[in-house]
């Protein structure tokens, strides 16, 4: 590998717009496309699923394999990701990929019951890609793997002989860790060796992002703070030991957001677009937002966004004694998303007890996420944890100074509104320390109390709007580190 110009395999189970059903995706289209920009050599691995291929019909023929689980034979064809320039190598076995639902769940909500074959397949593709094995011209000299669904591919490398280059595992949400029996061991061909604590072993059974966090080089999480919460019992999800152990390899390194997409200046689902140097129209869109919604139209009184899963884990539970408390102050609430069905009707409820002062919508509409964000005054994002969070970056960005549980990604990104940093004119958002109603009501306070004061309020919003959130400050970490394998 040569230090500037390293060649990278980027392992994921999706990647927007070919494939999503989360975050993950938006990161595995963006990241690789803000690294090729940078002239990286990076190609995309991907399954094959039904919406891949039939975006990919034009791909042609990269390498293949035989399937060493099943039989026949694993094509890896080779496509660009739309509107992009970054190859994408496309898993294609149909057996297991190309097939009636999502992308990890049947048609009806559970799992496949062969996930554990089916992300072994893309794990070990991965890793033969990396290996002495790979017949093509283009071999990658690192292995980027994301979430459970590629960690066992550092596990395959560390077994295999010949050629191995380093890996990267990142953890984009440690919640989620790809938990099998352990009957599964033989049939993904791994050596008995591996199943043990010093391994891939995982309270008796098989985890894949164990073995991406035991045997990769170097882990990273998508933020320096929930880099460190995960070293903890609390949010550790089990894993916290073995990640305390490998902290001089553990990273954390902030995403970034589509800042054409989201862009007040530009935006085509806002009725008025605006910028840090004309802020009146922001207030046109939150009259106009405050009409669509079904709330009071006054100027003065605060606005709070909520979008956002209405569970536990964002802290909704929280949300609703905060709405009954400050709804009493004069503050009017808006709230879209979807989730918890009890939780759901307990805030359906409250907004029929408070026509006018507080909106709810269940569901989720991108362009009505725009509206808010823009025409809101504030945003609430009090979630127990957050390894990254995207809205309150968005939030900054539209003049919507965010107030947030300082948790992961959000005490990583927004900057608390203290004396000094108000003074110094850095402040951009508002942060609570304990997960508890009265710190997150008082943080609403404090927001309200400096949004009567215009001058303030105005510098709080310039600051964020003035933020750097865009993919290249991501790109150029990972770029950094790619180079720091290479050395």
């Amino acid at each position: 590998m040569t230090p500037s110009s390293p060649k990278i395999l980027f392992a994921t189970s999706e990647a927007h717009p070919l494939i999503k059903t989360g975050g993950l995706a938006d990161v595995s289209g963006a990241l690789p496309a803000a690294l090729h920009a940078l002239g990286v050599d990076v190609k995309i691995l991907l399954p094959g699923y039904p919406a891949v291929l039939q975006q990919g019909k034009h791909a042609t023929p990269f390498a293949q394999l035989p399937n060493p689980f099943a039989p026949g034979t694993v094509e890896i064809l080779e496509t660009r990701l739309p509107e992009t320039a970054v190859p994408v190598l496309i898993v294609r076995y149909d057996a297991f990929f190309n097939r009636k639902g999502g992308p990890y769940q049947q048609p009806g909500g559970k799992d496949w019951p062969d996930n554990a074959l089916r992300f072994g397949l893309l794990s070990y593709v991965a890793a033969w890609l990396g290996s002495s094995g790979n017949p093509t011209a283009w071999q990658p000299d690192l292995i980027h793997c994301n979430d459970w669904q590629t960690g066992l591919a550092p596990a395959y490398l560390r077994f295999w002989p010949g050629r191995k280059p380093p890996s990267i595992m990142t953890i984009h949400n440690l919640a989620y860790q790809g938990v099998f029996g352990p009957e599964s061991v033989k049939p993904l061909h791994l050596p008995a060796e591996s199943f043990k604590i010093q391994g891939l072993e995982y309270y008796g059974n098989l985890s894949f992002l164990k073995a991406g966090v035991f045997y990769a080089d170097r882990i990273t999480t998508v933020s320096p703070t929930y880099a460190r919460d995960i070293q903890q019992e609390a949010l550790g999800f089990g894993m916290h030991g073995l990640l305390h152990e490998r902290r001089s390899v553990l990273s954390g390194i902030i995403n970034g957001i589509d800042t054409k997409e989201w862009d007040p200046q530009h935006d085509p689902h806002l009725p008025h677009r605006y910028s840090a140097k004309r802020l009146n129209n922001k207030v046109k869109n939150k009259a106009a937002l405050q009409h669509e919604l079904g709330l009071a139209v006054e100027a003065p009184t605060p606005l709070v966004a909520i979008i956002s899963r209405i569970t536990y884990q964002k802290g909704s539970d929280l949300v609703l004694g905060v709405m009954h408390d400050l709804i009493r102050e004069g503050v009017q609430f808006a709230l879209l998303g979807t989730g918890d069905a009890a939780i759901e009707q307990a805030f359906v409820n409250l907004a029929r007890a408070h026509p006018g002062r507080i909106a709810v919508t269940i569901g989720y509409a991108e362009d009505l996420s725009h509206r808010m964000e823009a025409g809101a005054d504030m945003f609430l994002m009090p979630s127990r944890y957050e390894p990254c969070g995207l809205n309150q970056m968005y939030s900054q960005r539209y003049g919507t100074p965010p107030v947030a549980h300082a948790t992961g990604g959000l005490a990583d990104t927004i900057v608390h509104a203290t004396p000094t940093h108000i003074a110094t004119g850095d402040a951009t958002g508002f942060l609570f320390r304990e997960m508890t109603h009265h710190a997150c009501t008082d943080a609403v306070r404090r927001a309200v109390r400096l949004y009567r004061d215009a001058p303030l309020w105005q510098q709080l919003q310039s600051a964020g709007m003035q933020r750097d959130f865009s993919w290249q400050n991501s790109a150029e970490a990972y770029l950094k580190l790619y180079r720091s394998l290479a050395a």
